[in-house]
């Protein structure tokens, strides 16, 4: 597996899973209807964000991640990070790779943390990786996402430093 910046043309194989994974209404805080032109504007970020691609040897897609800072202006050294995984990838490590490379560049470009506003308590893989990767949960915000099987669930705001 390689891990890359995103370019334009990788959009094609983007889009068909973060558009399942958005449908779903399970992990992310999106309209559940996203247009194709809304996600590309949300997930492939401009300067000083960064969109990467993990990929096969024979160039497919196999997730995404986004780096962006977290907020702007004095909030700006705090990162914030997006990670999509194709689902006929789950269960290979490729969420697991895109992380840690994610969190190296991230420190590389300075971050001193990195922070999720808004992990799906329900989404226990996630929750569980970000934990092994040394995150902690800093904030709970009960009831937060409306989950389309489980109803009502928290949004956890997870947090580490980077320094």
């Amino acid at each position: 597996m390689e891990i890359r910046e995103a370019t334009a043309a990788d959009w094609a194989q983007i889009w068909p899973f973060l558009r399942e994974i958005v449908a779903a209404g399970e992990t992310y805080t999106w309209p559940r209807d996203v247009t194709e032109a809304q996600a590309r504007e949300l997930w492939l970020v401009g300067p000083p964000g960064r969109t990467l691609v993990a990929v096969d040897a024979d160039g497919a897609v196999l997730g995404s991640a986004k780096l962006l800072p977290n907020q702007a202006g004095p909030g700006d050294h705090v990162a914030n990070a997006g990670f999509m995984v194709a689902p006929a990838a789950a269960g290979r490590g490729v969420g697991r790779a895109l992380a840690g490379h994610v969190l190296a560049l991230a420190r590389a470009e300075g971050y001193r943390a990195m922070q999720f506003n808004a992990v799906v308590a329900s989404n226990i893989r996630a929750v569980e990786l970000w934990r092994s990767l040394g995150f902690e949960v800093v904030g709970r915000v009960p009831e937060g996402f409306r989950h389309p099987v489980d109803g009502y669930v928290d949004l956890l705001v997870m947090y580490r430093r980077l320094t």
